[in-house]
């Protein structure tokens, strides 16, 4: 739960503040007090949200709370889905003409107009990702969306002649000998994914990387031979509904099955949309809590958490 105020000045720091706060999927409870599910990447959200609303000379702070005494957990949870099926709604009402129009045109017919048809579903479904990632609670509407678009684009892939599988942005490929020697930098407060991916660099990428922790606004500065990882406009970080360890492992080529069950929970415990089933997940989370709460400072809880994977990976090869 997020409370915040903002001086008079600067005008936009108000307009700022609610659109990070609208991209990340908060609802707004009242007046400028807004909630978000609790998981660690939330947390160091608000953590720096509130940071940079007091450097500007506003207030602001948050906590971690159980409960909200006057209200029952569905109608929190109803508050979430609501605002996610407002969102969904801009969306289908795009499709209803592209429907509309993809009906129009006969089957295996020629017709310049399906080019265009291709370049609108594939941009609602950019934008159903984008709302599907903030759908905490998978509410009933995203389900319905995400069946419509399902078949509006095998209607049109279909059309076109074009397989009907979604593209994906191919990850860029990275050779080994560029990346040797390295120093590494990511965000502070290091968990899941960062600790994943750190004991993957070492163990496959640059055996001689060392690490360290920046802001994120620090990235621009950075030299030549510093590689940034999983940090808002990072070289290697989240990409379409990747999360950095699998990212690095489609870089580097890397494969082999106890990557690929490794990479799985990370992706449930990072990106956390129910993708894979992995009963092991909850016990490395706990674990890695504990490893959280108890390092003396970053680096040791980064060294520890690579310790749990190098343990986890030993026992899957």
């Amino acid at each position: 739960m997020l409370f915040y105020s903002t001086p008079s000045k600067p005008v936009n720091l108000r307009v700022r503040a609610w659109r990070k706060l609208a991209k990340v999927g908060a609802v707004q409870l009242k007046g400028t007090v807004y909630i978000l599910p609790y998981n660690e990447e939330h947390y160091e959200f608000f953590q720096w949200l509130v940071s940079e609303i007091v450097s500007l000379g506003g207030e602001g702070a948050f906590a971690r709370v159980e409960a909200i005494e006057n209200m029952e957990e569905r109608d929190i949870v109803d508050l979430f889905n609501r605002q996610r099926e407002e969102e969904y709604g801009q969306i289908e009402k795009g499709i209803d003409e592209l429907e509309r129009r993809a009906n129009s045109i006969r089957q295996g017919s020629e017709n310049p107009g399906i080019k265009a048809l291709l370049e609108k579903v594939n941009k609602y479904l950019r934008e159903f990702d984008e709302v599907k990632r903030k759908d905490f609670f998978a509410s009933n509407a995203g389900i319905r969306l995400e069946k419509r678009l399902k078949v509006i684009e095998d209607l049109i892939k279909g059309l076109s002649g074009i397989d009907s599988k979604r593209s994906v942005p191919a990850v860029v490929v990275k050779r080994l000998e560029e990346y040797q020697g390295k120093r590494w930098v990511t965000r502070k407060r290091p968990f899941v994914d960062r600790m994943a991916s750190a004991w993957l660099i070492r163990k496959f990428i640059d055996e001689k990387a060392t690490f360290d922790f920046i802001d994120e606004e620090e990235l621009k500065a950075l030299g030549k031979d510093v590689v940034a990882f999983d940090a808002m406009g990072a070289e290697f970080t989240h990409q379409m509904d990747m999360c950095t360890f699998e990212v690095l492992i489609k870089s580097f080529r890397l494969k082999s099955k106890a990557l690929k069950n490794i990479a799985e929970i990370v992706h449930e415990l990072d990106i956390k949309d129910d993708r894979h089933k992995k009963p092991e997940a909850k016990g490395v989370e706990e674990i890695l809590i504990g490893i959280r709460k108890t390092a003396k400072d970053d680096r040791q809880a980064l060294e520890q958490g690579m310790v749990v994977f190098e343990m986890l990976y030993a026992s899957m090869a």
